[in-house]
């Protein structure tokens, strides 16, 4: 575990080094002049083409939030960063940052002033918001927040687009190369535990005021990927009427729901932003939530506050070494 959390230290030093300039810095600090022509396709198709490298950038998703500041550039302009920094503090933002609204809807009048050389968003805006971003004059890239099929390779397929964009590929190789050391070192170390092989169920959830709602994340999710690498298999695959989005992994269901679970499955869960707990609080006197073998066995962990589920290389980092802390400790 020790070696795991310095890998994740070095990474971060790294990255607050390269916040003073990128690995291979762009000629000009106010816009994308340095350099050869870039030209990008992005998930619309449609063929991008900036100046140079981009210096001056704005991102919606806090995924390419955190991808851009693992890379060494701090980002113009980011979507609602109260919110990044209570969900994500795998890295973090300078104060410079400029507010730019929600994730779905960003404040044109806020944006359109800083003279960004490009814009991150992903499909989930709200209709027409791409095409003013780009009737502002800010060339706009449009990426899709996940792949079910292939959620890690599609956290990667994006860190290098962004990459490219940026003239960071250098950074994103390095960054590359560490997440594959802390990943291979942390699946020998879950190997030796008894924790080994065990079906991990793992959630959030939240109170509707009429019932608790349950969201597993299954194998096509981010961190159901990252579990099995660890060989940790997922929990939700046998069970009926769980069945994770084309994009995130992400499925529903409710308490009655963990019943269907496999009895020698343990069940992990993230926290809410506002340190509510509808497992420990909601469902303490539950009686469906109290008869589960797991929560019997006390086999029920809530991770740490601030690791994004849809995160980065920083944020997955994080959840590697809960989980390893996890491992060692059973």
């Amino acid at each position: 575990m020790k070696r795991l959390t310095a890998l994740a230290v070095a990474a971060v030093a790294t990255v607050a080094l390269a916040a003073c300039g990128t690995t291979e810095e762009p000629a000009d600090e106010n816009s994308a002049t340095g350099g050869d022509p870039i030209t990008v396709t992005d998930e619309r198709g449609v063929e991008v083409t900036l100046d140079g490298p981009a210096v001056k950038v704005g991102a919606t998703e806090w995924n390419v939030v955190e991808y851009l500041v693992s890379l060494g550039i701090q980002p113009t302009a980011v979507s609602d960063v109260k919110g990044f920094q209570t969900w994500d503090n795998s890295v973090q933002l300078d104060d410079s940052v400029t507010d730019i609204g929600t994730r779905g809807e960003p404040n044109l009048d806020t944006l359109a002033p800083l003279g960004l050389d490009v814009m991150f968003v992903t499909d989930s805006l709200v209709e027409g918001a791409v095409e003013q971003i780009e009737d502002s004059g800010v060339p706009v890239i449009v990426m899709n927040g996940g792949d079910a099929t292939d959620p890690i390779g599609h956290m990667w397929k994006n860190v290098d687009l962004v990459a490219e964009v940026t003239g960071t590929q250098d950074a994103a190789a390095d960054l590359k190369d560490q997440f594959d050391t802390t990943l291979a070192e942390a699946k020998e170390a879950v190997a030796a535990t008894d924790l080994a092989g065990t079906p991990v169920a793992f959630a959030d959830g939240w109170d509707t005021g009429e019932a608790v709602t349950v969201r597993p994340f299954t194998s096509g999710s981010q961190l159901g990927a990252i579990l099995a690498e660890l060989g940790l298999p997922s929990a939700w695959e046998d069970v009926e009427g769980v069945e994770g989005d084309a994009v995130y992994g992400l499925g529903q269901t409710d308490v009655e729901g963990l019943t269907k679970l496999p009895e020698d499955a343990v069940f992990w869960y993230i926290g809410g932003a506002d340190e509510s707990d509808v497992y420990a609080d909601t469902l303490a006197d539950n009686a469906i939530w109290q008869s589960l073998q797991f929560v019997k066995d006390g086999e029920v962990e809530r991770l740490p506050d601030g690791t994004w589920m849809f995160g980065g290389p920083a944020a997955m980092t994080q959840f590697i070494d809960a989980v390893v802390a996890i491992a060692e400790g059973s």
